[in-house]
């Protein structure tokens, strides 16, 4: 696994030249590289590897699904991972943390995934 930090400063040796300082996300979040994939936390990495190291089906990263009513778009929910369980439900899965968890947009998509799609978001925190 390698942190955007660690990734920069790979660049910036080939380019012989130097960054100011690490950029971190809203929520104190450092982007993290991994597997050829680019992860919003090291949370999410880490639930990235969990389960691939579980062995779930059909496992996909950063699935979007947008939440039109009455034939109106209104938004787009983006989901951290989907998979199949063992039983080949589709489970619909977000890394949070205990402040992102109570932020009113996330918990308003929350509710409209729940009424569009009818699927219940599972909540991973660490």
């Amino acid at each position: 696994m390698i942190t955007s930090a660690e990734y920069r400063k790979l660049i910036d040796k080939k380019k012989g030249g130097k960054r100011n300082k690490e950029k971190r996300g809203k929520f104190n979040n450092v982007k993290t590289f991994y597997d050829g994939k680019k992860f919003d936390s090291k949370k999410e990495c880490e639930r990235y590897k969990e389960l691939k190291n579980m062995g779930v089906k059909d496992l996909k990263c950063q699935v979007r699904y947008p939440i039109n009513v009455n034939g109106v778009k209104i938004c787009a929910y983006i989901a951290d991972f989907t998979y199949l369980d063992r039983k080949g439900i589709l489970i619909v899965e977000d890394v949070k943390s205990d402040i992102t968890r109570k932020l009113p947009v996330y918990r308003l998509k929350k509710k409209l995934m729940k009424a569009v799609y009818g699927i219940e978001i599972k909540e991973v925190w660490f």
